[in-house]
Formats: C-alpha cells, structure tokens, sequence
C-alpha cells in the first residue's frame, strides 16, 4: 500500500483501526510492515497495537479525546469528571480523559493526550449515551447523574455531603433529580441510593446555586 492510497481510505478518520485496512486480497503481515514503517517515519501516531491516528500535517480531523478514549478500551464510556465536566456541572477543567469499562484499570497517556480507565462491574454498564462530541464524532459518554453515581461508586467516602459538596456543583439544570434516583436504584448499592438523596437535599437546599 502507498501512502497516498492510505490517504484515500483514512484520510476523513479522526482515529482508525489496521482491520480497516486488511479487507480484500491484501497480506495482513505487509499492511502491519508498512503501518510501522510510517509510524518510524512520522506519519503515523500508533495509540495502541491497531489502533492509529494521521499525524498533524496529514490530518483533516482533529481527534476529540472522548472519541480516542472509546477506541482505546473497547466496551468503555466516558465519565466521572470528565463527564462532569463536559457537561458543565463542575467547573475545573479535567486535563486527563477519565472512563470506564469492563476492562482492567490502566493509564495511557500519547500525543493525543492523557487517558484513564476505571474498571466497572457489569451489573454497572448503563447510564450513559452516544453523543456528537465534535463534528461527525461520536462517543459513548455518561449522562451528568450517571457520571456523579459513577464517582460514588469508585471513591471511598464519595457519598458523604462534605465530599458532594466539595464538588461545586453547577449547572443543576444539565442534571435530572428524578433521573438519578431512577439510576440509583437500577444499581441496587446502598451506597448510590444515599448519593442521590444526599444530593437532591443539597441541591433542594442551595435552591440550584453553585454549591
């Protein structure tokens, strides 16, 4: 394959996958060859075994890091802070794309950025959407009750008030109060159900303020 004929197949993919490549009559050992060679030469940023991305001067589409974080562990969504965040429900910018999944915990970090991935109990998997995060990108990524009920799942003494109230909660109408009890207890964990009344009394309390 030449690099121009790479160009035509990937060329509008803001990541993409060597299988892409192997369809037809093509040798899957001189496909991977070539990928590395391009990848020593600079033309290819390789994000995992598979996994690739257009280096800048060849790149017409700009990777949103949710996006590369779905591709980077399959099965995962993205959330806690960076859901949070995305959202505008708190107001520190998150540096490092946080997700889950039902793969092992791990840290990534490569040009496109820095990547962490929490393992999550099946029984855990739901609660979150597909989105258009960029133009004709889309991610898996929690909704803001599913992301908060994530971080209480993950963090020890995450349902106390101090800890939600340390959180800064903004933006209340992004979140569904309804929506997060309704999540709380799909999960089933006592943990989850406290979280969201603590949550509605703090937010009931502040009357939607930044708390």
């Amino acid at each position: 394959m030449k690099w121009e004929g790479l160009l035509a197949i990937v060329g509008h993919e803001a990541v993409f996958s060597s299988a892409l490549l192997l369809s037809g009559r093509v040798s899957a050992a001189q496909v991977r060859l070539q990928l590395t060679r391009w990848v020593q030469t600079g033309r290819l940023i390789q994000l995992r075994r598979g996994l690739y991305a257009l280096a800048p001067a060849w790149r017409k589409v700009e990777p949103h890091p949710f996006l590369v974080a779905n591709k980077l562990q399959r099965g995962s969504y993205v959330s806690l802070q960076s859901a949070l965040a995305f959202f505008g429900v708190i107001p520190e910018h998150v540096p490092v794309v946080t997700s889950v999944g039902p793969g092992r915990p791990e840290m990534l970090r490569n040009p496109l950025g820095s990547f962490q991935f929490r393992h999550m109990v099946s029984k855990m998997m739901f609660g979150y959407i597909r989105l258009e995060v960029a133009s004709r990108q889309f991610a898996f990524v929690a909704s803001a009750e599913k992301a908060l009920l994530d971080l209480a799942h993950l963090t020890a003494g995450a349902d106390s008030p101090e800890y939600l109230r340390g959180l800064r909660l903004q933006n209340v109408d992004a979140m569904n109060i309804q929506t997060l009890h309704n999540l709380a207890g799909r999960s089933g964990r006592p943990k989850l159900i406290r979280t969201a009344k603590v949550i509605e009394s703090i937010l009931s309390g502040e009357e939607g303020e930044t708390l």
